[in-house]
């Protein structure tokens, strides 16, 4: 009998840590039937010649609540070997809400992850209150890759308490309806709850958005309403805090089945020695605590093709430019002096230049460069030439015609900090903020980059490694007990990957969010294939327009 599809001549990479093998994998339907050598033939067969056959890539960090409503595509991230997403993090959901919350929760996602409000108002169908009901929705938009959702404490502190929500403190009853409601919203399908306690977060008005000052009582009482449903919590810290942070994550991780948290790379090689030890200890407590940080620096793209450059009379002239037109006037000497005496003459001159120090040149050429050292900077670059950074800056533009990009790093600064940090048994490459921040950063690629750089160029992992923390890790926090690895019986979510060739490409700035909002787009290359529940929804890079994607709801 045939199979449905056959991937033959697969150098397969199973999730689990253990040795890669050859042999051919056979799916029918959207299980995997066979590993091995397989003799039946397929309905379809791929021939993967010899390339990296892997389970699919689970990326624990997105924001693609409003995007997944008019891009059920879900870019770029399914461009980059994602099979299953999950949305919901920092305590920033659509639901659970009523009618009239729903533009206090669209305002408070558009200043929190960037994400347009007026999109975010017309381009999801709002036909939802409870977190069943809004993963129903969901599932009709029939999403190209797997879902899965955590609950948000703004959503449901801002359900219960309304206005209050977003100053005072809880009452005990209100703590239990809090808690009660989450757990709900877990028993109805959300694999568990998130919330935020960094005071970056803020509200149009600009105060701080619901439950980051929450009692330790309240987030306790939550975590262990939460754990009792089945769920898990993730938690952006507030770094400042970092200690009593840590301590109430530990407390999350014993009520709830995992602890997820955001680690952001911190500079001081003491603290980097302190967050190893307190999460080590936890985990030797039988708590199951995980961070998941970029692994590689993370910022903005800057450049002549982007809105993102300086601010001054004459740079604000050249934004309001097409590039040709970009391009035409920095051809001209007076205007482009005027553009540098701009900057030089600047009210805050120094940390004009200063600034430059953490931007970083990505290259012309196809694959984006995320690794320059400190002498690869565009400070660097200006200081060896004699030049101010501004002159840099525009000379390296007309000389790739525009085209030259540049990282503006905000976090995990130094990739030897950060290779010591997703070293450790506890911290996963990931974090990649998919969905949000979507007209200044993209870090969607965050997988492809562990596999060229932390793979391919560095040898930080193996490749069997490098696959584990990226699918079997993953859905084991989300207790997806048929996804993540590649067995007979599991869900057929699987990459097939020419990892010499794997690489991001430069992002591009488009303009195809509802209302001709901008974001920034980033594809890749290397990636053969790509199949979600048994069906092939990328080939050789590019979408084939399958959709396969499944709403996974708590417990699978």
């Amino acid at each position: 009998m045939a199979h449905d599809l056959v991937i033959r001549n697969a150098h397969i990479v199973d999730g689990t840590g253990r040795d890669a093998f050859a042999g051919d994998v056979a799916i029918d339907g959207n299980t995997i039937v066979a590993i091995g050598k397989v003799a039946e033939q397929g309905r379809e067969e791929i021939n993967a010649d010899g390339n990296a056959v892997t389970p699919g890539f689970i990326d624990m960090h997105t924001h693609m609540d409003a995007q997944i409503g008019w891009d059920p595509a879900l870019t770029s991230v399914t461009w980059h070997g994602v099979t299953t997403a999950l949305l919901g993090n920092c305590g920033v959901t659509f639901a659970p809400c009523r009618p009239e919350d729903h533009e206090f929760l669209a305002g408070m996602m558009e200043t929190v992850e960037d994400i347009p409000k007026q999109a975010i108002l017309s381009g999801l169908p709002w036909d939802w209150d409870g977190y069943g009901r809004y993963l129903d929705s969901i599932e009709r938009t029939t999403p190209m890759i797997n879902v899965a959702g955590l609950v948000g404490h703004c959503a449901v502190r801002f359900y219960v308490m309304g206005e209050r929500s977003v100053e005072e403190p809880a009452t005990p009853d209100e703590i239990r309806q809090i808690a009660e409601l989450a757990a709900q919203s877990v028993r109805q399908g959300a694999v568990g709850f998130s919330t935020s306690r960094t005071q970056a977060h803020r509200l149009p008005d600009g105060r701080c958005i619901p439950g980051t000052y929450a009692t330790a009582e309240e987030v306790r009482g939550i975590a262990a309403a939460v754990g009792e449903a089945g769920g898990i919590m993730q938690t952006v810290m507030n770094f400042p805090d970092a200690e009593a942070e840590m301590a109430l994550i530990g407390d999350g991780a014993a009520m709830c089945r995992a602890a997820i948290f955001s680690e952001v790379v911190n500079p001081s090689a003491q603290m980097r020695q302190r967050r190893d030890e307190t999460v080590r200890q936890f985990r030797a407590e039988g708590k199951n605590v995980t961070g998941f940080t970029v692994p590689r620096s993370a910022g903005g793209v800057g450049g002549l093709t982007t809105p993102h450059f300086w601010h001054s009379p004459n740079w604000n002239k050249l934004r309001d430019m097409d590039l040709d037109s970009r391009l035409s006037a920095l051809r001209d000497d007076t205007f482009r002096k005027q553009l540098v005496d701009d900057l030089k003459h600047h009210e805050h001159a120094e940390r004009v230049v200063e600034q430059t120090r953490t931007w970083y040149p990505m290259g012309v050429t196809e694959r984006a460069c995320y690794t320059g050292g400190p002498d690869e900077s565009l400070y660097a670059i200006a200081q060896a030439a004699g030049e101010h950074p501004a002159e840099t800056w525009i000379r390296l533009g007309l000389e790739s015609a525009g085209q030259v990009r540049f990282h503006m790093r905000l976090f995990n600064m130094n990739l030897d900090d950060v290779a010591e940090v997703i070293s450790t048994d506890w911290a996963m490459p990931g974090l990649g903020d998919a969905g949000a921040h979507v007209s200044g950063m993209i870090d969607a690629g965050w997988a492809t980059f562990v596999l060229s750089h932390w793979y391919r160029d560095k040898g930080l992992y193996t490749l069997e490694e490098a696959v584990r923390r990226m699918t079997s890790v993953p859905a084991t926090i989300l207790n997806l007990t048929d996804r993540g690895t590649l067995a007979v019986g599991q869900k057929a979510d699987i990459n097939i990957i020419d990892t010499d060739r794997v690489a991001e490409c430069q992002p591009l700035l488009v303009n195809d969010f509802p209302h001709g909002a901008p974001r920034f787009i980033q594809r890749a290359v290397g990636y053969q294939a790509t199949i979600c529940n048994g069906h092939v929804i990328l080939r050789d890079d590019e979408h084939t327009g399958t959709y396969a994607g499944a709403v996974l709801r708590n417990g699978g």
